[in-house]
């Protein structure tokens, strides 16, 4: 934890509370950008937060959407910037505004999405057969089309509606081998159509278990092959997720059936990550004395689903302890269901 997010969080007099590196995030961003020579477009959904949009500016090609709400916002927030528009079940609403608000690309998910498409800029949404190996998530079912409707709508296209080449997203959570091995896959399938450009998604890893890890962007770039079309990607996590914590204290530590719980204000509610994910989320502890050990870390929401971290070693844990909880810059709090059991929200702090 840099000495940075040290002061900060030692600065603060209310929890629970985020807490963002910004010059953290910038620098991170900057090597990304400096190790990839294709375009990046930040996927929004990650983390929409306003400071961290403004943040990555600078070192993104361009966002992208997943909703008319994400539309409004980063258009609202970051003036000017390229977008791009994707996410399955667009309303003709939606579509209608990303036209007028000059979005760049449509990732068209269906033929009823082409045909009340009002015009427009628009990569097709391939959902391949290829095989992904060790997956966080595969991303097939109800998103983008299979070959046949692809060619579907190749034969289907409005006059107004011009063709820029595929988007081809299939998998999250591979580290670079598995990540090239699918990419590879995908940059073969499309040559037959000689688009202008494809999306390949984003898909890159992270490892809750090992905050220091990272994806290895300069060996995802060198594994890449030449291609005669503009390459795009849209990575999320891999960029925001290591600047945020979720910063709390400690109002009970107790022993039930002989294993110790330390119940935290605030919960999932405010963290979703872990209980998503199945995964026990990093944390550091700022304390003095207390329960050294094992135990259950959870929150004050009425479910034994309301867990950040079980039977984990810990130690100074006790009533009025500071837990901050790392890796939580993206699919944390905006992913969140906020208003169960209506405690108050946190407070959010930017280190800049």
């Amino acid at each position: 934890m840099e000495e940075r997010v040290l002061r900060e969080i030692s600065r603060l007099n209310s929890f629970p509370s985020y807490v963002y590196d910004l010059p953290g995030l910038a620098e991170h961003a900057a090597r990304i950008r400096a190790e990839f020579p294709h375009e990046i477009f930040y996927a929004a959904k990650a983390n929409p937060d306003p400071e961290i949009l403004r943040v990555l500016r600078p070192h993104v090609d361009g966002f992208e959407v997943a909703s008319g709400g994400e539309l409004q916002h980063v258009h609202r927030t970051v003036p000017g910037a390229r977008l791009a528009f994707g996410g399955p079940g667009k309303t003709d609403e939606e579509l209608a505004l990303a036209v007028r608000l000059g979005v760049e690309r449509v990732h068209v998910e269906s033929v009823r999405e082409l045909a009340h498409l009002p015009g427009a800029d628009v990569l097709l949404r391939a959902n391949l057969p290829f095989g992904v190996e060790g997956a966080a998530l595969a991303m097939s079912g109800p998103f983008g089309m299979d070959e046949p409707e692809l060619r579907r709508c190749l034969s289907l296209l409005p006059a107004d509606v011009r063709l820029r080449g595929f988007h081809a997203h299939l998998a999250s959570g591979l580290a670079v081998e598995e990540l090239l091995k699918v990419h590879r896959q995908v940059l073969e399938w499309v040559a037959e159509f000689a688009p202008e450009e494809v999306n390949l998604g984003g898909g890159m890893a992270v490892d809750y278990g090992d905050p220091l890890w990272r994806f290895d962007w300069k060996s995802y770039a060198e594994g890449i092959p030449d291609v005669p079309f503009r390459l795009r990607i849209e990575p999320g996590r891999a960029m925001t997720v290591y600047h945020g914590w979720y910063v709390t204290d400690v109002l009970d530590v107790k022993q039930t059936r002989g294993e110790t719980y330390a119940i935290l204000r605030g919960g999932t509610h405010h963290l979703r990550t872990p209980v998503t994910k199945g995964h026990d989320q990093p944390f550091t502890v700022f304390g003095d004395r207390g329960h050294s050990g094992t135990a259950t870390l959870v929150g004050q929401l009425c479910t034994p689903k309301d867990v950040f971290a079980s039977r984990v070693p810990v130690s100074n844990l006790a009533p009025g302890s500071v837990v901050a909880f790392d890796m939580a810059g993206a699919y944390a709090w905006n992913i969140s269901h906020h208003d169960f059991l209506m405690h108050p929200r946190p407070a959010f702090h930017y280190v800049t």
